[in-house]
């Protein structure tokens, strides 16, 4: 059985691990090594070329930049957002306040999809189409990520609130000081999961974006894939690049993110 259970875990380590190695050898090949039969998954000669052409193809500084400035400040906004939201829903009581709690729960079982369109009416009248704030404000407060606060904000025993009201602490110093620096691990993984899907989000910006200054990193790469349609070994260069911010983060914020998972359980 324990053999079984390894054969099983490698198998599936492997269809998640295959793609990204492909990809990445497919960066690094050269011409000729491209379509060969059978595939070749090391090349022979490592063509680093392949990154800097890229580079200096198309203005992938700009996308990158711009990719950059909406995913620090998404992440940013729904950390601060979230947690007030959060810590207002698990530590006062108001009235209807389970009726907001449902409707968030709600919010969380509609497909980004779904309001695609009238979101972006709101944006075209507000005049913020083809702009980063276009694509920033929209999910700047994101229904998962409140209910995640809560669940935290939850798990703090009430001593330590009545200590802080005690000490004449205000509900803003209470939230800053005292349990906000208690909530560290689920903020790291409401920021990692924010980073990930701000930096990877491709449909939204898509829709909103027309400029190709504005282009974040995975509008650019899906116009970069009919720029270069028969060189794959750019396309592949730069969806590796688009990977590594992700893999960096996570890889620095792993601790908090694996605690933050297991914390927060509430009540």
């Amino acid at each position: 059985m324990r053999i079984l259970r390894t054969i099983v875990l490698a198998l599936g380590v492997a269809a998640a691990v295959l793609p990204f190695v492909w990809l990445l050898s497919t960066s690094l090949k050269g011409a000729e090594e491209l379509f060969a039969y059978p595939p070749v998954l090391i090349p022979s000669v490592i063509v680093w070329e392949n990154y800097s052409g890229l580079w200096n193809a198309v203005p992938m500084a700009s996308y990158f930049m711009n990719s950059l400035i909406v995913t620090i400040l998404s992440v940013t906004g729904t950390v601060l957002f979230c947690s007030l939201a959060g810590f207002a829903l698990a530590r006062y009581r108001f009235k209807y306040q389970q009726l907001f709690l449902v409707m968030i729960i709600a919010a969380m079982m509609v497909p980004k999809e779904v309001i695609i369109l009238p979101l972006f009416t709101i944006i075209l009248k507000l005049g913020l189409a083809d702009s980063l704030a276009g694509v920033i404000l929209p999910f700047i407060v994101d229904a998962m990520g409140i209910f995640m606060m809560r669940q935290a904000f939850l798990s703090i025993p009430a001593e330590i609130e009545e200590a802080g009201v005690m000490d004449g602490a205000s509900p803003f110093i209470l939230w800053w000081k005292v349990m906000m620096p208690m909530t560290r691990p689920m903020m790291a993984t409401l920021a990692i999961f924010t980073f990930i899907a701000s930096w990877g989000d491709f449909l939204w910006p898509l829709v909103v974006l027309k400029s190709p200054e504005h282009f974040t990193l995975q509008v650019g790469l899906s116009y970069l894939i009919g720029t270069f349609v028969d060189n794959f070994r750019y396309v592949a260069a730069g969806g590796i690049i688009s990977i590594i911010p992700v893999v960096i983060v996570f890889v620095f914020m792993q601790k908090y993110f694996e605690r933050g998972l297991f914390s927060g359980s509430g009540k």
